[in-house]
C-alpha cells in the first residue's frame, strides 16, 4: 500500500510529511552522521601517516617490489605527519569498538527507562566532539587519537538502541517497516557519503579538515532534533496534528508495546535455544567480513592496488551505494514473497543471509586469486560489499521472528558479541600485513575472512528459524504475539 494513501486514511490531516516520517528521516540522517563518524578515519588515517619514511624505517621493505614501488610512487605526495606503523594504525581503528561494545547494553536500559531522544542527541554530540579534538589529539599521542575513537565509539553503541526504542513508539504496528526501512537505510547512505567527503577534504584541504568540517557540520543536526522531535507522541507538541497522534495511539492499544523491557529474561533457555544460537553466531561471522571490508577496504585499495587518495575514496565508497540499493530491493522483494506465502519467513531469512555470506566468500576468494588485476578486484569487491546488505533481510531481522517479547535483549546480546571482529580485524591486518608483503598479507586475510563466512552460512542454514520459540511465551500473558505487533519485523542493526 502506497505511504501517501496510508496516510490520508491515517490522520495526517493534510501534512506534507506526517511527524512520524519526519523522525525517521530524521534518524535516519542521525545514523548516517555515526556511521560516516565510524568510517571516516579509515580515509583520513591514509593521508596522517608518513608512508615514505615507515617504508625508509621497514626492515622488510623490498624495494625491488614493483607493486610497493607503484604504492610509493603515489603516495609519495600524501604523506602526512605520522609514522605509525600498521600495528599502531589498526590500534587506533579498533579503539572505536571498544567503547561501542561498552556502551550498547547501558545505552539501550537508558533509552528504555530514561529518553530515546537524549540518548541519540548525545550519541551524536559525543561524535562531534571528539571529531574536533582529533587532529591536537593525534598531535600529542597516538593514544589520545584512539581514546577519542573510543569516545566515538561509545556514542555509535547507544544510537542503535534509542532508534529501536523511537520506532517502536512512534510506529503504528502496520508501518513499522517502512519507518525501521528509512532509518537504518542511513547505515549505507551516511558510509557512502562520508567516505567520499573525506578522500576530497583530505586530498584538496588536508587530513585535519576531515574531523574540523564533518564535526560541524553535524552540529546542525543535532540542534534539529532536540527541537523537532520528542520521545513519544504524546510528548510531541509541535509539527503534529491531533488526527496523526490519535490514529499512533489507538493503533498500539491501551499497553502499546513499551512495556516489553520489564518482563524477566529467561536467560537460560535463550542460550539453549538452536534457533538464537545460529543468529549468535551467525552475526559475528558476518561481522568479521563486514568489519574487514567496512574499516580495511580503503587500506587495500592504497597498500595492494595502488589508488590515489581521491580515486581510493571514491571507489571505496561505491560499494555502499550499491548496497544501499540491494538492500532495499531484496527487502523488499523478499517481504512480498512471505507476504503471499510463497516461502516462510525461515527461508527468507536464510536467503538473505545467503546473499550476505556465500556471495561475499566467492568475491574474496576471487580477489585472493587475482587480487593484482585492478579492475577485477574493484568489481568483485564491490559486489561482495554490496551483497553483504542482505544481512539486513536475514539474520539480522530474525530476532524478532524467534521472540518478539525479548527481540531488544537477543539483539544487544548477538550485537555484543560481534563487536569482538570490529576490535580485533584492524589488529590482525595490521599484524599480518605489516609482517609479510602486502599482496601475501591480504590474500592470508581474504582466505580466513571466507572461511569464517562459509562457518556463518553452514551454522544459520542448518539450524536458523523464523518460528516463534516456546520460551517467548510469557506466564500470565494469555495473549499470543501477533505479526502486527512485532517491531522492526524486517529491519534491525549491528
Amino acid at each position: 500500500m502506497a505511504v501517501g494513501t496510508r496516510q490520508d486514511q491515517n490522520g495526517s490531516c493534510g501534512k506534507f510529511i506526517p511527524i512520524r516520517y519526519l523522525m525517521a528521516v530524521m534518524g535516519s540522517i542521525g545514523l548516517a552522521i555515526i556511521y560516516g563518524f565510524k568510517v571516516n578515519i579509515s580515509i583520513a588515517i591514509v593521508a596522517m601517516v608518513n608512508h615514505t619514511a615507515l617504508k625508509e624505517n621497514s626492515e622488510n621493505y623490498n624495494a625491488t617490489n614493483e607493486i610497493k614501488l607503484d604504492n610509493s610512487t603515489a603516495n609519495a605526495s600524501e604523506d602526512g605527519p605520522f609514522v605509525w606503523d600498521k600495528s599502531v594504525q589498526g590500534q587506533i581503528l579498533s579503539a572505536y569498538f571498544i567503547g561501542y561494545l561498552i556502551s550498547m547494553i547501558p545505552g539501550a536500559r537508558m533509552a528504555e527507562l530514561v529518553s530515546a531522544k537524549w540518548v541519540m542527541n548525545v550519541a551524536v554530540l559525543l561524535n562531534v566532539v571528539a571529531s574536533v579534538l582529533s587532529p591536537v589529539s593525534a598531535h600529542g599521542h597516538y593514544l589520545l587519537l584512539a581514546l577519542m575513537r573510543v569516545i566515538q565509539g561509545i556514542g555509535g553503541g547507544v544510537s542503535f538502541p534509542a532508534m529501536h526504542v523511537m520506532v517502536t513508539k512512534w510506529g503504528p504496528p502496520s508501518e513499522r517497516n517502512v519507518l525501521a526501512s528509512i532509518i537504518y537505510a542511513g547505515t549505507a547512505i551516511g558510509t557512502l557519503i562520508a567516505i567520499l567527503l573525506s578522500g576530497l577534504l583530505a586530498a584538496n584541504l588536508g587530513w585535519v579538515w576531515v574531523f574540523y568540517i564533518e564535526g560541524a557540520l553535524c552540529l546542525i543536526w543535532c540542534t534539529a532534533w532536540w527541537l523537532m522531535i520528542e520521545d513519544s507522541p504524546e510528548q510531541q507538541k509541535r509539527f503534529i496534528t491531533e488526527g496523526e497522534r490519535d490514529y499512533i495511539l489507538n493503533s498500539m492499544g491501551e499497553s502499546g508495546d513499551n512495556h516489553n523491557h520489564k518482563l524477566p529474561v529467561p536467560w537460560g533457555q535463550i542460550f539453549k535455544s538452536p534457533a538464537f544460537l545460529a543468529i549468535f553466531i551467525a552475526h559475528f561471522c558476518s561481522n568479521f567480513g563486514w568489519y574487514m571490508l567496512l574499516v580495511e577496504l580503503p587500506s587495500f585499495m592504497n597498500q595492494v592496488l595502488g589508488f590515489k587518495l581521491e580515486s581510493n575514496a571514491t571507489l571505496s565508497a561505491l560499494p555502499y551505494l550499491c548496497m544501499w540499493i540491494f538492500t532495499m530491493l531484496l527487502s523488499k522483494v523478499l517481504s512480498l514473497i512471505v507476504e503471499k506465502k510463497w516461502i516462510t519467513v525461515t527461508l527468507s531469512r536464510k536467503i538473505g543471509t545467503f546473499f550476505s555470506s556465500v556471495i561475499p566468500m566467492i568475491c574474496l576468494l576471487v580477489v585472493a586469486l587475482f587480487g593484482q588485476n585492478r579492475t577485477l578486484a574493484v568489481v568483485f569487491m564491490t559486489i561482495g560489499v554490496t551483497c553483504m546488505g542482505g544481512m539486513y533481510s536475514g539474520f539480522l531481522a530474525n530476532h524478532i521472528d524467534i521472540a518478539p517479547n525479548f527481540a531488544g535483549t537477543l539483539v544487544a546480546l548477538t550485537n555484543c558479541f560481534a563487536t569482538i571482529p570490529g576490535i580485533i580485524v584492524p589488529l590482525i591486518v595490521g599484524y599480518i600485513t605489516e609482517s609479510d608483503t602486502p599482496v601475501k598479507g591480504w590474500n592470508i586475510i581474504f582466505f580466513v575472512t571466507a572461511g569464517i563466512l562459509m562457518v556463518e552460512i553452514i551454522v544459520y542454514w542448518i539450524f536458523g528459524s523464523g518460528d516463534e520459540q516456546s520460551w517467548n511465551k510469557v506466564k500470565g500473558n494469555d495473549e499470543e504475539p501477533h505479526e502486527q505487533d512485532m517491531p522492526l519485523k524486517q529491519n534491525c542493526e549491528s
